[in-house]
C-alpha cells in the first residue's frame, strides 16, 4: 500500500491533476468529508489528510511513502529523512517582509534598530536576519501575522504572500522578498529505495504533467 500526505485547501486541489495524471482519484471530496484516510480508485494507494506543517514529519518517520508540502513548511522542518524529487510548481507565493506603510525599513536598518518581527517560520527569519547582519527579537505566532505591527507588537511580519490583497488591506506593505515558494513532492528516502518500483511511476506522471503544463 501507497501512502500519500497531502493536506486540504489549495495545494490539494492544484494536485489532483498531477494524482488524476498518474490516473489516481479520490473517492471522496477531503473538504466535505470527515474521513482522515482516503481511498482512491486505486487498491494499492491511499490518502492520508493532514496539517500542512505536518506532512513532511508523516513522511520522515514512515507514515506516509509521499507527501506534498510547500518550501516553506520543508525550509522550516529542515528536510531531514526526506528526499525531495520534484518541484511541483503549484500553490506559488512569496516569502515576504512586511511592515506598516508608515514604517521606514530601510532607515531602520540602516540605523542599526533591533527589530521586533511575529512570524510562524522562525527558522527562516532568523536565517534571513542573520545573513543581512541584522539583530531581531523573533515572535512565534500561528496566524493573523498582519494584527502584529498593527496593535505594537512587532515592527514587521515574515509571512507567505500571495496576491498582496490582505497587506493591502491592513495598511501593511511587503519591503523584502526572502524566497520564492512553491509546493514540493517529497518521499521518505528508506520507502524510496524499497518501493522504488511502486513509487517510480507515480513520480515520472507528475513530472511529464508537470512539463505540460509548462508548454
Amino acid at each position: 500500500m501507497i501512502t500519500i500526505a497531502l493536506s486540504k485547501g489549495r495545494i490539494f486541489e492544484e494536485t489532483t491533476p498531477l494524482l488524476a495524471a498518474a490516473g489516481i482519484h479520490a473517492l471522496e471530496d477531503p473538504d466535505s468529508s470527515r474521513k482522515l484516510i482516503i481511498g482512491t480508485n486505486r487498491e494499492d494507494v491511499r490518502l492520508i489528510i493532514v496539517r500542512a506543517t505536518d506532512v513532511p514529519t508523516y513522511v520522515q518517520y514512515g507514515a506516509a511513502d509521499l507527501g506534498i508540502a510547500g518550501k516553506d513548511v520543508l525550509d522550516e522542518h529542515g528536510g531531514e529523512g526526506l528526499y525531495q524529487p520534484l518541484d511541483l510548481n503549484i500553490a506559488k507565493c512569496k516569502m515576504m517582509v512586511a511592515v506598516r506603510n508608515d514604517f521606514d525599513y530601510e532607515a531602520s536598518i540602516r540605523q542599526g534598530a533591533r527589530l521586533k518581527v511575529v512570524t510562524k517560520y522562525v527558522k527562516v527569519a532568523r536565517e534571513h536576519f542573520a545573513a543581512k547582519g541584522m539583530h531581531v527579537d523573533l515572535i512565534k505566532l500561528y496566524g493573523s501575522m498582519e494584527l502584529g505591527p498593527l496593535v505594537g507588537l512587532a515592527d514587521a511580519i515574515v509571512d507567505l504572500v500571495s496576491t498582496g490583497g490582505t497587506l493591502r488591506a491592513n495598511n501593511l506593505k511587503a519591503v523584502e522578498e526572502i524566497g520564492e515558494i512553491s509546493s514540493r513532492l517529497i518521499a521518505n528516502q528508506a520507502s524510496f529505495k524499497l518501493n522504488r518500483a511502486q513509487l517510480q511511476p507515480i513520480i515520472e506522471s507528475f513530472s511529464t504533467a508537470i512539463k505540460s503544463a509548462v508548454k
